[in-house]
């Protein structure tokens, strides 16, 4: 039978070396049904990984490995996991790294625990964009909806699964505005509140990894204070 998070209890490893806050964690998700496994380290998370999770809580600021090189080294390991990385740097250029070292979103120290729950269950509850199915073209890219994969100019681009599912659903329309609210409902989550900046920085990882920098704008446009729109 094909496992399904809302059916079974969702596997999440927290990596944070901050007893209040790792302990605090624990206990918030193993409240809500999920199995946590929490571990102070970048080495100990690296050996943890080695068990498959649904999604992982990556603090930045670990004690013995740069938590971007832990990001990275997880995402190699396991490219289907969630990776939402917890940070205190606040400059976006520290987001940028991370969500380009693989990263699917990030949150902000100090937090709400009401609004990171909400950011895990949104992300644990991921869901496909659109129903449609099959490879859908426009111009010379190429996304196939179910096997899942991009190509452009007949070479393949790797994405990660937020950037797909952003990618597949602005595809599919074309030629329309879709608006924020709408993205952030769809790709990420309907009851979603908080910042959108997350849109943002995968429209630009979007951007850059669809071509290079002359062309990719091209691809993607913005109508500020409304939303994005693939060009046909």
């Amino acid at each position: 039978m094909t496992r399904t998070l809302a059916a079974m209890a969702s596997k999440i490893l927290v990596v944070e070396d901050d007893e209040q806050i790792g302990h605090g964690l624990a206990q918030i998700l193993q409240a809500e049904g999920h199995e946590v496994t929490w571990v102070r380290t970048g080495a100990a998370a690296i050996d943890a990984e080695e068990a498959p999770f649904d999604l992982v809580l990556l603090d930045l600021g670990l004690p013995d490995v740069d938590g971007i090189d832990v990001c990275r080294r997880l995402r190699a390991d396991a490219p289907g996991t969630t990776i939402v990385m917890l940070t205190a740097r606040d400059a976006e250029i520290d987001a940028v790294v991370g969500l380009d070292a693989g990263a699917d979103d990030y949150v902000t120290k100090p937090f709400g625990v009401a609004e990171l729950s909400a950011r895990i269950r949104a992300h644990l509850r991921r869901r496909q964009p659109a129903t449609a199915s099959g490879p859908v073209r426009v111009g010379d890219l190429e996304v196939d909806l179910d096997a899942r994969r991009v190509k452009r100019h007949g070479e393949e681009i790797e994405l990660r699964a937020k950037e797909f599912d952003l990618l597949a659903l602005l595809v599919v329309e074309a030629g329309t505005v879709l608006t924020r609210e709408r993205l952030m409902a769809e790709v990420w989550d309907e009851h979603w509140f908080g910042s959108t900046k997350t849109l943002d920085m995968h429209v630009s990882a979007l951007r850059r990894k669809l071509g290079d920098p002359a062309d990719a704008p091209e691809l993607i446009t913005t109508l500020r204070g409304v939303g994005y729109r693939f060009e046909r």
